[in-house]
């Protein structure tokens, strides 16, 4: 157990009256140093609070948005005609209706609704080059995307393949669902149920079957940081900034090849890689291979792009 320790924390924090998921908590993280973030730069270009306020929303609701369409297109795509109200609401309808929140986000679909709601917003609001906004917008992109990797963690979801490492962690909510749990249990409060598996020497069976997995979310994250630094020292510490596109591309080619390289080591998360032509790479890599490619064209050519 020392060597590969059970990870089982709760959802979120229980207020009796109300839950606080932790995924939510490090959305509200993200955007919230991401405004912190963005106030800084748009103080030091001269733009106005009123023009920031307006990004503020473009971002969310490209992201949000994106990552939902983006799961669906990408992942889950017989939504569209099983139970349609839900991809667009926290809701399932198919078996009555049931609040089930969006359980299904997409990095590579917020990537791109969010390039797409940059283009609008610097077409309508502050009247510059697309690429202006988004060579500054991935700064605190990327550090939302430790947060969101952090949530998953959490979470215990988005795991990696089963491993005999020193870095393997059991996750139990992820092995054991938590309709088995109470099962096993016979106790109807899901954390409770949890916890009783952990400490009752009569489940001792059930936890031992229990698999590592790599913590493919935690090395995501901890990449993620790395890429925050570098871009943020390539905006505040160079003249970078003045080639249109240069921190963009930097961006794209680090965080989706992070992406790339970790998914060798992430369960499947389905997609079109059922496919037999798509198989030799996971769906992520293929959707990260592009995104890549975007990213190498922007920094080779960022020089014609210069702005004094």
């Amino acid at each position: 157990m020392l060597l590969h320790p059970i990870w089982n924390p709760n959802e979120g924090i229980d207020l009796g009256f109300f839950e606080i998921k932790f995924y939510s908590m490090m959305f509200v993280l993200a955007f919230g140093l991401g405004l912190f973030i963005m106030t800084k730069i748009y103080k030091k270009e001269g733009l106005s609070e009123k023009q920031l306020d307006s990004l503020f929303v473009y971002s969310i609701v490209s992201i949000l948005l994106g990552a939902r369409l983006g799961h669906v297109i990408f992942y889950q795509s017989e939504l569209f005609k099983e139970d349609f109200f839900s991809v667009f609401l926290p809701f399932s309808f198919k078996d009555g209706i049931k609040f089930t929140g969006f359980a299904g986000l997409a990095s590579h679909g917020a990537a791109i609704v969010m390039i797409i709601g940059m283009y609008i917003y610097s077409k309508k609001v502050i009247f510059k080059n697309p690429l202006w906004i988004l060579d500054r917008v991935v700064l605190p992109v990327s550090l939302g995307a430790f947060f969101v990797r952090i949530g998953n963690f959490l979470n215990s979801e988005i795991v990696g393949e089963e491993t005999t490492s020193q870095f393997g962690i059991k996750f139990l909510r992820h092995s054991i669902d938590k309709y088995e749990a109470m099962r096993l249990t016979g106790i109807q409060n899901v954390n409770e149920a949890y916890t009783e598996l952990l400490v009752n020497p009569k489940f001792k069976n059930e936890i031992s079957r229990i698999s590592a997995l790599h913590p493919s979310q935690l090395y995501e994250a901890i990449a993620y940081v790395f890429v925050f630094a570098f871009l943020m020292f390539l905006y505040w510490k160079t003249k970078n900034s003045k080639k249109q596109g240069y921190i963009f591309g930097f961006f794209m080619v680090l965080l989706w090849g992070v992406r790339f390289f970790v998914e060798f080591v992430k369960a499947s998360q389905g997609g079109f890689e059922k496919y037999p032509m798509f198989n030799m790479l996971t769906t992520g890599q293929w959707l990260s291979i592009p995104m890549i490619l975007v990213g190498v064209y922007l920094i080779i050519t960022s020089n014609k792009r210069l702005v004094e």
